[in-house]
């Protein structure tokens, strides 16, 4: 597994942690002054120049010293600003350090003043950390540094790393150019490009490896590691331009994240899909029976949205693909401009405002009345409709609803037996049902007969609910008063042209399907629905998944977890379990949840078990997916 004699050379500064310490201590030295800014940024100017040898490393020490003012006094503060600032994955990958201690060295053209205390956490001595020293004055200034010490000079790192003379590959760990000459010069075997707080393009074109993190190198060499699988290989594709957040939240738990502006046809979509872990689409992107088929590698497809009638959920579950979507995050959203809609088709506005962009002033209360006293009628109680009613009532208005399930009533509300009662009593309709087929031209030529002579029809759910043409005739004819139309049948995939046969029509509100898009509930999607995401990739957990046995796990505890998609069919448990006696499993937990179609047993274990056990799950009949996770 591992060879015997490796030895590994880390780098200190944008490596083992996040920052370049001599710019930290010149923001500790600094504060208070000034020209404060100026000088950290020329500090960091000078880092830079000399990590990307584009000035000697002597020179940059030399000017850095000299900007920096600094006292020996500095330094124990120093130090406790570098504990909280650790790099991430190598905090969570102590144990690699504790197991491997003897092969670890740091040369770093740093100072030893504070590498030793920061790494002697992590068991590795001083006498395996190379750096330079502080020179002081009788009063302590810091006013140079030991000239005599080969890192104070320009490729010390090769001189540094030929004096050891290390048995065995040599691999070296760092972020700068200054590292990867050592491996240049033919002294070190191997040199990974850390690129986990800075990404130097110089040193990652001459890498033999790039490592995003410590768990990409460890998992290449094979060595033990906090992860089963770096995250830097998960591919997450996010199309239809959901909100930045999504992109930020997941890249800073260390996925590979590629954001697209549009929605992808499907031909396209076959070939992109493959090799993508998460697929994230908002309502236009259709994940097809073809697609799924294609997606090789997918786990998870996260909705940014409320709908998935986009997504065959049923091909889905059957490939243990897990659906998350949005259920709650734009609500208020939706119902603010319900609410918008209501007052300005009732106050008839959009037919007075059109009227001044024209050029004409026709100051009038005809067609104008309050919300106050009228009858609202909700199609679809849910969360949306629940939040309208109490809100529609505080602004006096008499609230109707129907809904297929059985629904308790809010504040006052009347609840009515059927569709038509509702038609038949409402001044304003207000439709929030949901993406089922079977919705196809629920309000129709007769549902609109059935309503008020100049009543209002407010259509916020799906396109395909309402027929435009009857639609598009009962407000020619006169027989509904207005509407407020934000979904159609047919919607393009991205923002240019569009045609509808309600354009140019009297008091009808027409929007381009912005009911959820706000800031705020693209915000809260943008959190919800990736926090979901990474749940599941993370620790397993589908708890409000759509179409998937929903299960909350507790926290894995110094453990592995085996993850096992099945077919809901006899005896697999049976099956499962006989595996794990067969190797000798310790079972520290075990969890299931299934729907009619599908099983999902979630099993801790200790932490040494035989991988062969792995191919034995794997080979368990009725088996969907299988994943570790440790």
């Amino acid at each position: 597994m591992v060879e015997a004699g490796r030895k590994y050379v880390f780098d200190f500064d944008s490596t083992l942690t996040r920052v370049e310490a001599l710019d930290v201590l010149a923001e500790m030295t600094l504060q208070g002054k000034s020209n404060k800014d100026d000088v950290v940024k020329e500090i960091q100017h000078i880092t830079n120049l000399g990590i990307d040898g584009d000035i000697s490393f002597t020179e940059s020490l030399e000017r850095r010293i000299k900007l920096l003012n600094a006292h020996k006094d500095d330094l124990d503060g120093l130090v406790q600003e570098l504990r909280q600032k650790i790099s991430k994955s190598i905090a969570a990958n102590k144990e690699f350090f504790d197991e491997f201690a003897d092969d670890i060295y740091v040369i770093s053209c740093g100072f030893k003043e504070f590498i030793d205390p920061i790494v002697a956490e992590y068991n590795i001595p001083t006498e395996r950390v190379y750096a330079n020293t502080f020179k002081f004055d009788d009063d302590g200034n810091i006013i140079g540094f030991d000239e005599t010490n080969v890192l104070a000079s320009h490729n010390g790192k090769i001189e540094c790393l030929k004096k050891l003379d290390l048995d065995g590959e040599v691999q070296v760990i760092g972020d700068g150019y200054s590292d990867y000459v050592m491996r240049e010069a033919g002294i070190a075997d191997k040199f990974f490009a850390y690129t986990e707080n800075v990404h130097r393009e110089k040193a990652a074109n001459n890498a033999d490896h790039v490592a995003p993190n410590l768990d990409e190198f460890l998992f290449v060499n094979d060595l033990p590691r906090k992860i089963s699988y770096p995250k830097n290989r998960i591919k997450i594709l996010l199309l239809e331009n959901v909100h930045y957040d999504a992109f930020e939240n997941l890249s800073e738990d260390g996925f590979s994240v590629e954001l697209v502006k549009h929605s992808i046809p499907e031909e396209e979509l076959l070939e992109k899909i493959k090799g993508v872990h998460v697929l994230g689409i908002r309502s236009k992107t259709q994940v097809t029976q073809k697609v799924l088929e294609a997606a090789n590698k997918l786990l998870v497809v996260g909705a940014f949205c409320i709908g998935t009638t986009q997504i065959d959920l049923k091909t889905a579950k059957q490939r243990g693909v897990v659906v998350f979507n949005a259920p709650y995050s734009n609500t208020r959203s939706v119902v603010e401009l319900a609410i918008g809609q209501i007052i300005m088709l009732m106050r008839n506005v959009f037919t007075r405002s059109s009227e001044i962009h024209q050029g004409q002033w026709n100051k009038t209360a005809a067609n104008s009345n309050e919300v106050r006293g009228k009858n609202l009628g909700i199609v679809g109680y849910g969360n949306i409709g629940k939040q309208l009613s109490v809100l529609a009532e505080a602004m006096g208005m008499r609230v109707y609803y129907y809904d297929v399930a059985d629904q308790l009533a809010l504040g006052n509300a009347v609840k009515c037996s059927t569709l038509e009662d509702l038609l038949s009593v409402s001044d304003v309709v207000t439709l929030h049902i949901d993406d089922n087929k079977a919705n196809k031209n629920f309000i129709g030529e007769r549902e609109i007969n059935q309503m008020r002579d100049g009543a209002m029809l407010i259509n916020l759910s799906r396109g395909f609910v309402v027929d435009i043409p009857a639609l598009t005739k009962a407000l020619k004819s006169g027989k509904l008063g207005g509407a407020a139309i934000d979904v159609y049948p047919e919607e393009p995939r991205s923002n240019g042209d569009f045609k509808t046969e309600l354009q140019g029509l009297d008091n009808v509100i027409l929007t381009p399907h912005v009911g959820g898009s706000t800031e705020e509930a693209q915000k809260d999607i943008a959190s919800f629905v990736p926090n979901k995401i990474m749940d599941y990739i993370n620790s397993g957990n589908t708890v409000d998944a759509v179409n998937f046995p929903n299960i909350r796990l507790p926290k894995q505890n110094n453990a592995h977890r085996f993850l096992h998609i099945h077919k809901n069919v006899p005896g697999i448990m049976a099956k499962i379990n006989k595996v794990l006696a067969e190797y000798e499993m310790n079972i520290t937990g075990q969890y299931l949840s299934t729907d009619p179609e599908v099983g999902y047993v979630i099993t801790d274990i200790d932490k040494d078990y035989d991988k062969e056990v792995m191919k034995a799950l794997k080979n368990v009949e009725n088996t969907i997916k299988f994943r570790v996770l440790y």
